[in-house]
C-alpha cells in the first residue's frame, strides 16, 4: 500500500500577530562573495545566483570586491534623489487619503535600486519600468510636478487622462510607458535590445518586474528570447518579499532564488542587497560591462522589503505583522547610505535633516504648482475634444462628425 501524494502550500513564515521571522532568507557576509570577470561564462558563476552580494556591513562600511569607487558627490546626489522620492511619495499618499487623487503606490524601501541602478545607465539607454520605479523617473530628469499632474489627471497629465495613476512615461528620458498589465515590460525590453544590437547600436535596455510577475507567462516568453538571441538587456527582479497580499514563495522563491530561474537556459542570475546603494551599484555596472562588451543578458534578483503597503488600495496589517518592515535584516537603504557618508566623514546628521525640510518643501511647492494646473474636482479641466486624438493618423469622418456633434452640445449648454 502507497501513501497518498502531498500538495506543497507555501506558507509566510509570519502572519499578523505574530513576530517578525526572516530566518528563511540566506543571507552572505558584506564582501564575502566574489567577483568575477563581466565575460565570464554563465556556467562558471552560478554562484551569484546563490549567494548575496553586499557591501556596506552592518557600521556602514564598504567591503569587498564588489565595494565600487564613487565619488562622495555622487553619493550625496543618490542620497538626495532617495530622500526626494521619499518625501514625494508621502505627499502623494496623504493626498490620496485626501481625496484629491485617486490611487497611488508608495517605493518605501526600494529606493536604493532605482537610483543605484539609474546612476549605471547611459541617457540613450532604454528604460522599462515598473510601478515603484518613481526615483528612476526623477534620476533621469523627469519634473515631479509631471508625476503629481499625470496622478491628478488635470490639463498638464502626460496621459491626457487615459491612464490610472502612477502609469507614468517619459520619452525624452527614455522611460516606457509603465504598464498595469504585469510582466509585459520584460519582453519589451528584450525586443528593444535585439533592434538596438540588429541597428549596431552601443545601447541596453532594462526592465523591472517584482517577485510575483515571475509568475507571469512573458517572464517565461522574455527569458527565452533573451537566451536565444543574446541581447543586450538587463532583466530585474525586485523581490520585496510579498505580491499584492501573497508571498513570495507562491512565485516560487522558497524553492531557488529568483536569480536563477535563468541558469537552466544559460543566462547569468546575479542576486544583490536591495537596500545597499553601493552593491547595487556595483552589480548593475557589472552587468552592463557585461551586455555592452561581451553581449547578453543578465538577470538580477534585488532582495529588498516593501516598507508599505502594495497600494492606497492595500492594508498590509491583514496579512504580516505590522512591524515586519523594522525588523528587516537588510535594514533601509536611506538609512544606510546616510551612515555610510558620515562613516566616511561627508555627511552629518544635521545636514541630514536640513536636507530633508529643503526637499519636503521642494515637494510641497511642486504640488501648489501642480493643483494649478486642475485636479478631479477643480479647474481648468481637460478639453474633452482631446478624446477623439492619438488614435488614427487620420481622423475619420464618422469622428469628425462625432466630435462636432461634441462641440454642439457643450455650446448649447453655454
Amino acid at each position: 500500500m502507497t501513501e497518498n501524494s502531498s500538495l506543497h502550500i507555501p506558507r509566510p513564515s509570519a502572519r499578523p500577530g505574530d513576530e517578525p521571522d526572516f530566518s528563511y532568507l540566506a543571507l552572505s557576509e558584506a564582501g564575502a562573495v566574489r567577483y568575477p570577470d563581466p565575460c565570464t561564462p554563465a556556467k562558471d558563476i552560478e554562484h551569484l545566483a546563490g549567494d548575496l552580494v553586499r557591501v556596506l556591513d552592518d557600521d556602514g562600511v564598504a567591503q569587498g570586491e564588489w565595494a565600487p569607487e564613487i565619488e562622495p558627490a555622487q553619493l550625496l546626489e543618490a542620497l538626495r534623489l532617495m530622500l526626494l522620492t521619499r518625501q514625494l511619495d508621502d505627499r502623494m499618499h496623504r493626498m490620496q487619503r485626501q481625496g484629491k487623487i485617486s490611487f497611488y503606490m508608495q517605493s518605501i524601501g526600494e529606493e536604493a535600486i532605482s537610483v543605484g541602478q539609474g546612476m549605471v545607465f547611459k541617457p540613450t539607454d532604454m528604460m522599462f519600468p515598473s510601478y515603484r520605479n518613481q526615483a528612476l523617473f526623477i534620476q533621469r530628469g523627469t519634473d515631479i510636478v509631471d508625476l503629481m499632474c499625470q496622478c491628478l489627471s488635470n490639463t498638464r497629465d502626460m496621459c491626457k487622462g487615459r491612464q490610472m495613476p502612477i502609469m507614468y512615461h517619459d520619452r525624452k528620458a527614455n522611460m516606457f510607458s509603465i504598464s498595469g498589465n504585469l510582466a509585459t515590460q520584460y519582453p519589451h525590453a528584450v525586443g528593444w535590445a535585439m533592434a538596438s544590437a540588429i541597428k549596431g547600436e552601443d545601447h541596453v535596455s532594462s526592465a523591472w518586474i517584482g517577485d510575483g510577475s515571475t509568475a507571469e507567462a512573458d517572464f517565461h516568453y522574455a527569458l527565452t528570447f533573451a537566451a536565444v538571441y543574446q541581447p543586450p538587456v538587463i532583466l530585474n527582479v525586485v523581490n520585496n518579499q510579498w505580491a499584492i497580499s501573497t508571498f513570495q514563495g507562491f512565485a516560487g522563491g522558497q524553492r531557488r532564488p529568483f536569480a536563477a530561474r535563468g541558469q537552466g537556459l544559460g543566462i547569468p542570475g546575479v542576486r544583490v542587497d536591495g537596500n545597499d546603494l553601493l552593491a547595487v551599484y556595483a552589480v548593475t555596472r557589472w552587468a552592463v560591462e557585461r551586455a555592452r562588451n561581451c553581449g547578453g543578458p543578465t538577470l538580477i534578483e534585488h532582495v529588498t522589503y516593501r516598507g508599505g503597503a502594495h497600494s492606497t488600495s492595500d492594508d498590509p496589517s491583514r496579512y504580516r505583522p505590522k512591524d515586519e518592515w523594522s525588523a528587516f535584516p537588510l535594514g533601509d537603504p536611506v538609512k544606510r547610505l546616510k551612515q555610510h557618508l558620515i562613516k566616511s566623514g561627508h555627511w552629518s546628521d544635521e545636514q541630514h535633516e536640513a536636507l530633508n525640510q529643503e526637499l519636503k518643501e521642494t515637494v510641497t511647492a511642486a504640488w501648489k504648482e501642480a493643483i494649478s494646473y486642475g485636479t478631479m474636482n477643480d479647474a481648468p479641466s481637460l478639453d474633452v475634444r482631446s478624446m477623439f486624438d492619438d488614435v488614427y493618423k487620420e481622423v475619420p469622418e464618422r469622428l469628425k462628425r462625432q466630435r462636432q456633434q461634441l462641440l454642439d452640445i457643450k455650446g448649447a449648454k453655454s
